[in-house]
C-alpha cells in the first residue's frame, strides 16, 4: 500500500447525488482519492456504489454536486475525464463473436492505438492459449480477466472498479491486485466497489462506506476497517491452514 502526501486530488466528489425518478440513490456524497491511493468503496446492495462509479466515469450525470478526475469535470470536461480514466463495469460488456485477441484489437483502435501491446497484454492476463477463441465460449473468470486486460489498453491515471472479483479464481485474484499495486505505484488511483473484503485484503489503503446514500460516520467507517482486518487475518489463516 502506498501513502501519498500530493495535494492534488486524482478523484474529487463534492456533495454529489443522483435520483432516479422519485427515489434519491445517492443523497451528497463527498470523497477525495489522492494519487497512489488504493480506496475501497463498501455498502449494502442497493446503496449506490456502483451509481457513483458511472458518474465519476461520465455515463451518468450528477442530479446536483459535482466530481472531478484530475481537475476536470465529469460533466462539463468528460471527454478529457475519459481520457484519464479506465472502467471495469460489473459486467465485461465484451463482444462474443469475436476472438479475444480481436476484442483487444478492436478496444486498441477505439483508443487511438496500436496492436503491438496486445499479444503481451494477453499473456499477462493468462489467455495466451485461447487468444483466437470466441468470447462467446468462455468461463465468466476468463471473460472478466480479458476486460481486466482491455482495461490495461488505456493506460489510465485513475482506475473504476464494480465488484472485479466477481468469477475470479485464485490466480484471477492475485492477478487483479497485482495489477491494482501496480497502478498506483506508479502514481495512479484507484476506487474499487466491493462486496467482499477478504480479495482486498492487504491492497486497500482506506475504505469508505456508503450508507442510505450518504458516506457513513466514523463509526460505521472503523466497524469496516475493523472488518477488513478480521477478514485479512481469516484469509491469512486460511491460506496457512
Amino acid at each position: 500500500m502506498t501513502h501519498p502526501t500530493d495535494d492534488v486530488f486524482a478523484i474529487e466528489a463534492q456533495s454529489i447525488a443522483r435520483r432516479f425518478g422519485a427515489r434519491w440513490i445517492l443523497r451528497g456524497v463527498s470523497l477525495h482519492v489522492r494519487p497512489g491511493e488504493v480506496v475501497g468503496l463498501l455498502g449494502s446492495n442497493g446503496c449506490g456504489k456502483s451509481t457513483l462509479l458511472r458518474m465519476l466515469a461520465t455515463l451518468l450525470k450528477p442530479t446536483a454536486g459535482s466530481a472531478a478526475i484530475y481537475g476536470h469535470d465529469v460533466v462539463t470536461e468528460a471527454d478529457e475525464v475519459r481520457r484519464n480514466i479506465g472502467f471495469l463495469a460489473h459486467t465485461p460488456g465484451l463482444y462474443d463473436d469475436l476472438s479475444a485477441r480481436e476484442n483487444l484489437e478492436f478496444a486498441a483502435e477505439m483508443l487511438g492505438g496500436g496492436h503491438e501491446d496486445i499479444d503481451a497484454l494477453i499473456e499477462r492476463v493468462n489467455l495466451s492459449q485461447v487468444r483466437h477463441e470466441r468470447v462467446r465460449g468462455f468461463s465468466a473468470g476468463m471473460q472478466r480477466r480479458l476486460a481486466l486486460g482491455r482495461l490495461m489498453l488505456t493506460k489510465a491515471r485513475v482506475l473504476l472498479f464494480d465488484e472485479p472479483y466477481s468469477n475470479l479464481d485464485t490466480d484471477g485474484i492475485r492477478l487483479m491486485n497485482s495489477i491494482i499495486s501496480e497502478a498506483a505505484r506508479d502514481g495512479g488511483a484507484a476506487l474499487v466497489v466491493l462486496h467482499e473484503l477478504a480479495p482486498a485484503a492487504g491492497l486497500l489503503d482506506r475504505t469508505v462506506t456508503i450508507r442510505d446514500g450518504r458516506v457513513a460516520d466514523p463509526t460505521a467507517a472503523l466497524l469496516a476497517e475493523a472488518e477488513l482486518a478480521s477478514t485479512a487475518s481469516a484469509a491469512s489463516i486460511s491460506v496457512v491452514a
